[in-house]
C-alpha cells in the first residue's frame, strides 16, 4: 500500500505529465482544431475523453483564441477562404453549361479548337480518331509483347494491394522482372491492382523497346512531333488496376490501344473540396467515399466517361482524376502538346492530419 506522501507524489508526476503534454501536441491540436471552427465544447470533450483535465482543457482553448500566434493565423485564413469562395463561385457558373457533367466524344477536331475549346478552355474530351493510322492498334497484345520482348526486364509496381498509400510510395514497390513473367501474371491472375506497369518505368527511351515507340502512328496537329520520343509512356496491367485520386502537373493525351478504362475527371476549381494534404493526391476514393471524414466531398461534381480501343482522352491542366482498368490494359500517355507544358505547384507536405 502507499504511503501518503507517495501518492501525493504520483498524482503531481501525473498531473506534470499532463502539463507536458498540452505544452506540446495538444497545444497544436487545439490550434488545428479552432482555425477548423471546432468549438470549445466539442474539444473539451475529447480532450477528457483522453484523460486530460477538463478545466485544464477549456483554459488552454481558451488562451489559445486570444493568442498573438492563432489571430495571426486567422488573418491568413481569411485571405485563405475568400480564395476558396472565388473558385466555388467559378465553379458554379461551370456547371451553368448545359452539359457540364458530359465528357464529350469527338473526331475531326482541328488544332485551334483543341486549343482554345479544350486546352485554354480546361475541358476533358475524347477524341475517337487519332490512332487510327497507328500500327500499334492491329500489332500490340500481351501476347505480342511476350514474344517481341519476352526476355528483357522492366520495373513494375508490385505489393500495392497492402498499401493503401501505393502511389505516394510507388518507389517501395518497384520490383524487376522479366517481361515475359509479367505478361504471363497479369494474363493469369485475374482482375487485380496489386501489380500493374506504369509510366514510371519509361522503357519507350530505352533503345531495345524501339520497335514500340515506332508502332506510335503520326501526331495530331497541336502536338509537337518531333518530342514523342522523350514525351511518351507506357502502361500495361490487369483489369482492375486502379489509379487513385490525384491530379497532373500538366497536360497529357492518354490512348488506349488494347482494353478500355474508366476515367473520373474532378475540376480544379473543387480542390478544396478533396482534402490535399499531401503532394498532388486526395485521400479520397470516389468508388467508397467516406463522407464522414471528408463531408466536403458530398457536393463534388463527377465527370465519368470509358475510354474504349483507339481511344484518346485528353487530360486537362490541374484536373482531379481516378482511372480503373476495366480490362487487360495496353495504353500511352504523351505530353507533347504545342503549348507551354511545365507548371509549378506549391503542393502541401502534411502527413498528421
Amino acid at each position: 500500500m502507499f504511503e501518503p506522501s507517495q501518492a501525493t507524489s504520483q498524482l503531481d508526476a501525473t498531473k506534470a505529465a499532463i502539463r507536458q503534454e498540452l505544452n506540446a501536441g495538444w497545444y497544436q491540436w487545439i490550434a488545428d482544431n479552432r482555425l477548423r471552427d471546432c468549438t470549445p465544447d466539442s474539444m473539451v470533450a475529447t480532450m477528457a475523453a483522453a484523460g486530460l483535465d477538463a478545466n485544464e482543457a477549456r483554459s488552454a482553448i481558451t488562451s489559445m483564441d486570444q493568442s498573438p500566434p492563432l489571430l495571426a493565423a486567422r488573418k491568413f485564413q481569411q485571405l485563405q477562404r475568400k480564395l476558396e469562395s472565388v473558385l466555388a463561385n467559378q465553379q458554379k457558373l461551370w456547371e451553368l453549361a448545359p452539359h457540364y457533367q458530359r465528357v464529350e466524344k469527338r473526331s475531326g477536331v482541328s488544332r485551334d479548337e483543341f486549343i482554345e475549346r479544350y486546352a485554354i478552355g480546361s475541358r476533358p474530351v475524347v477524341l475517337t480518331d487519332l490512332a487510327r493510322d497507328w500500327p500499334a492498334m492491329q500489332r500490340w497484345s500481351p501476347q505480342y509483347l511476350k514474344q517481341r520482348f519476352g526476355q528483357l526486364e522492366v520495373q513494375i509496381q508490385a505489393e500495392r494491394n497492402a498499401d493503401p498509400k501505393f502511389e505516394q510510395n510507388k518507389l517501395e514497390h518497384q520490383r524487376t522482372m522479366r517481361i515475359g513473367d509479367f505478361v504471363d501474371q497479369v494474363v493469369g491472375g485475374g482482375a487485380t491492382n496489386d501489380y500493374y506497369l506504369t509510366a514510371n518505368n519509361e522503357i519507350l527511351r530505352r533503345p531495345e523497346f524501339a520497335p514500340l515507340l515506332q508502332d506510335i502512328g503520326s501526331m495530331p496537329a497541336f502536338c509537337r512531333g518531333d518530342e514523342v520520343a522523350r514525351s511518351i509512356n507506357f502502361w500495361f496491367g490487369p483489369a482492375g488496376t486502379n489509379t487513385p485520386l490525384h491530379h497532373d502537373t500538366l497536360m497529357l493525351l492518354h490512348t488506349q490501344v488494347v482494353g478500355r478504362k474508366r476515367w473520373r475527371f474532378i475540376s480544379p476549381l473543387q480542390t478544396p473540396r478533396l482534402y490535399n494534404y499531401f503532394g498532388v493526391f486526395s485521400p479520397i476514393d470516389i468508388d467508397h467515399p467516406d463522407l464522414t471524414r471528408y463531408p466536403l466531398f458530398k457536393d463534388v461534381k463527377v465527370l465519368e466517361v470509358i475510354v474504349e480501343p483507339g481511344e484518346t482522352v485528353f487530360l486537362p491542366l490541374a484536373w482531379w482524376h481516378q482511372v480503373t482498368g476495366l480490362d487487360i490494359s495496353l495504353s500511352v500517355s504523351y505530353t507533347n502538346i504545342d503549348l507551354p507544358n511545365e507548371y509549378e505547384y506549391i503542393d502541401p507536405q502534411i502527413r498528421d492530419w
